[in-house]
């Protein structure tokens, strides 16, 4: 189960974040700004190595005893991080990167709203109905 989806702007600043128990937010804040090291980490080294520079999934960033964090960055170098249970052994990486693609389309959609400012925080009902689908979804 996805417990907590973010998505964070290049100069690494959060547009969105959305946790499902929010009495844990502070919680998920900190574990998702914390991955972002690593994410920077995993951007270099993909640009040092002559892989495929269309591969935007970062694939699992790093396990804690209670969560697997999950990275993906656009080419506009923007960063989806998704924090899943650690108890959910049934979610794939297949699924994780379905969601990662519906979030980057719903994204996308946001983007190419004429009255959306880039780099304002993500206020879309649309983009946050999608996103609590994908919580539910996960479930």
């Amino acid at each position: 189960m996805a417990v907590c989806i973010a998505v964070i702007a290049k100069e690494n600043y959060p547009l969105y974040i959305r946790s499902v128990p929010t009495e844990n937010e502070l919680k998920f804040h900190y574990t998702v700004h914390t991955s972002l090291d690593v994410v920077e980490e995993k951007i270099s080294a993909v640009g040092k190595a002559l892989v495929d520079q269309r591969e935007l999934y970062l694939g699992l960033l790093y396990p804690t005893e209670d969560y697997k964090v999950y990275g993906y960055v656009t080419n506009s170098k923007v960063k989806f991080v998704i924090v899943v249970d650690s108890s959910n052994t049934s979610l794939r990486d297949n699924e994780i990167r379905s969601m990662f693609r519906k979030l980057h389309n719903s994204f996308t959609d946001v983007m190419c709203n004429p009255f959306y400012n880039p780099g304002d925080p993500i206020q879309s009902k649309a983009f946050d109905g999608m996103v609590s689908a994908m919580m539910v979804q996960a479930c």
